[in-house]
């Protein structure tokens, strides 16, 4: 974007998608002539905050709430550590040229929760899962277990009543 007095910003990435507690880069690109001011802003549903303003090479002045969450960068860019849920919305950067031009660019930005509560579920559920598969398989192991011994008995009963049998035929002759 130029502007007629020789003011140019480039906004490289427009859109910008961040989970929370992520720090992220508000990349520009301005040049111009002379000294410049720069101004950035955010907009959301909370309304308008003013992020930090300053004058290349010169002062640097960040709002309070910012305070300790911003970087400045000489080309314009800024970063913004530990991003929250309010932190979403439209940044908005003027850079005004000391002749009076000035250009502007905005920034999209997405934040993300991480649903720990989802991973939680599923850790829960993998573990009873997993109860539920060994009580499965030590159940199988007993019945295992009982029909060997089960089939041994009746083997041996068999056996012994065979036994008899002969003995039974033997003693009638």
């Amino acid at each position: 974007l130029s502007a007629p007095g020789g003011v140019s910003l480039v906004v490289p990435q427009p859109n910008i998608n961040a989970t929370v507690a992520q720090n992220i880069l508000l990349s520009v690109e301005y040049s111009c002539r002379g000294v410049a001011t720069i101004e950035w802003k955010h907009v959301s549903s909370w309304g308008t905050t003013k992020i930090v303003e300053w004058k290349s090479g010169n002062y640097v002045n960040i709002s309070t709430v910012y305070k300790d969450r911003v970087t400045t960068f000489e080309n314009g860019s800024i970063q913004l550590l530990n991003v929250g849920m309010r932190d979403a919305g439209y940044y908005f950067i003027t850079v005004t040229e000391e002749y009076g031009t000035n250009t502007y660019g905005t920034i999209i930005v997405n934040v993300y929760e991480i649903i720990y509560e989802d991973l939680h579920f599923v850790a829960v559920l993998f573990a009873f899962l997993a109860a539920v598969s060994a009580v499965l398989i030590c159940f199988m192991w007993l019945c295992n277990k009982s029909l060997h011994l089960f089939q041994k008995r009746a083997t041996h009963k068999l056996t012994a009543s065979a036994t008899e049998e002969i003995e039974l035929e033997t003693i009638e002759c």
